[in-house]
């Protein structure tokens, strides 16, 4: 941070004074006045960090200087000095936001930790903001951080096709982000307004999956006392996504593809077809060429939803985007948690870049999470990590230990060169390396594997 802004108000003037000797000698820079109207137009004019107030004063008091704080500049943060210190008047001051309250007389050293703290928790705060600002550089859509070449170009193809209504399927490894795609594609289209419904079609069996998709009729079957509308008529004017298309029965491909083609849908027990206005994005972690040339996924279907492939690569071909992930994760996570953990630790970036990640991003965002929930300061550390990836992160550093000396084969090969520079002449050599001629006797006596006597 920058020389820190102090703004002190206090109507003592001895008081005052003496606040702003201690805090100009400190560092900070400092503006001080007597009046609670001046720091009013002092914090509508010039920016603070740290503002330091008297909390009785005539007029305009401490509380209405923290009021104006917060309205003109919430990122500052706001101490209160009182000689009228109570119980409730410190209670008043934190619930409006104050950092700290400190009661007269005060000790110098108190108030010179409390400002320091108070900016810390300003510089911590935009560190954050700086970070989201970074983020946000590379944020497209609905949480898709990336800075890939391919991945942008994926987000540039989103882009054009969006507005259309032609029908996407969505490939890649489970874990890389295809729903955050089709949301994309949703947020984007001329469909915005209308709604979004999406549905994992492995999570259901054939009977429940085509009453979940369809609806019924009442009378249906036992138990369809009321007529049931599905999804697809539930997501008429927006978008459904099926997610894990290619785990679909047959049957319910058949129903699936009048749905395209004809833009309508017969519930289950009905007779008369429902039209259907739906836009249908699809999505699946399989192989589907290989699912339509075994038979398992109908070619014509398959024709159907592909006239757009977004393909999403794995997250292990696009390892730049694991540190912006990685602090996307650790931000969002420490927010939700309330934990004032900011950074991430060299050695963990190291670990992770180079982790194969089969479970992709959302493998990352669990480690992230775990990492946030484990730290006990401000950053991830290797121990915050899972077992087996802190075992990688030893087995990296075996790795460089293997191409680097140790310190004792540092100090054995130094001492060997002053001694091959002086000739062997050990008193001039302990001299050199500022130790006894006996230290070096017994440094030499190391060396061969002897055993120093005593």
């Amino acid at each position: 941070m920058m020389e820190a802004r102090l703004l002190i108000v206090d109507d003592e003037e001895i008081a005052l004074r003496n606040l702003q000797h201690v805090m100009e000698k400190a560092g900070y820079q400092v503006t001080a006045t007597q009046s609670g109207a001046t720091a009013v137009s002092l914090l509508e004019s010039q920016p603070f960090d740290v503002v330091l107030t008297d909390l009785r004063m005539e007029g305009v008091d401490g509380m209405d200087v923290l009021k104006k704080s917060r309205d003109a500049q919430p990122g500052a943060e706001v101490i209160f000095i009182t000689g009228f210190a109570t119980a409730e008047s410190a209670v008043q001051a934190l619930k409006h936001g104050a950092f700290y309250y400190i009661a007269k007389p005060f000790r110098l050293d108190e108030v010179r930790k409390v400002v320091a703290e108070a900016l810390e928790k300003v510089r911590l705060r935009r560190e954050n903001d700086e970070l989201r600002r970074e983020v946000v550089r590379y944020r497209d859509g609905e949480g898709i951080v990336t800075q890939d070449v391919e991945m942008q170009r994926l987000l540039e193809m989103a882009r054009q096709i969006a507005p259309t209504d032609c029908s996407v399927l969505i490939t890649g490894e489970s874990g890389t982000g295809k729903e955050l795609f089709a949301k994309y594609l949703h947020r984007h289209s001329t469909r915005a307004d209308g709604p979004y419904v999406a549905i994992n079609c492995g999570a259901f069996s054939e009977q429940l999956l085509a009453n979940e998709l369809f609806g019924h009729e009442k009378g249906a079957f036992t138990g369809a006392t009321t007529l049931k509308k599905g999804l697809i008529e539930v997501s008429a004017g927006g978008t459904l996504f099926l997610d894990e298309v290619t785990e679909m029965a047959p049957s319910m491909q058949v129903k699936l593809l009048r749905v395209l083609q004809e833009k309508e849908v017969l519930r289950v027990g009905g007779t008369r077809p429902v039209k259907c206005d739906v836009r249908v994005l699809a999505a699946t972690n399989r192989d589907v060429a290989e699912a339509v040339k075994n038979g398992s996924f109908r070619e014509d279907l398959y024709f159907r939803l592909n006239v757009v492939n977004l393909a999403i690569p794995p997250l292990a071909q696009r390892k730049g985007d694991i540190p912006l992930l990685a602090q996307h994760f650790l931000r969002k996570f420490a927010e939700r948690m309330n934990k004032p953990v900011t950074r991430i630790e060299p050695e963990v970036l190291a670990v992770l870049a180079d982790y194969p990640f089969p479970g992709n991003v959302r493998e990352l965002e669990n480690l992230i999470e775990r990492g946030t929930a484990m730290a006990q300061g401000d950053a991830i550390a290797v121990e915050h990590l899972p077992a087996a990836l802190q075992k990688r992160g030893g087995a990296e550093i075996s790795r460089i230990a293997g191409r680097l000396p140790t310190l004792e084969e540092q100090e054995q090969s130094y001492i060997r060169r002053v001694l091959e520079e002086v000739r062997g002449n050990q008193t001039a050599a302990a001299q050199i390396l500022g130790i006894n001629r006996a230290s070096l006797w017994r440094k030499l006596k190391a060396q061969r594997g002897e055993k120093p006597s005593r």
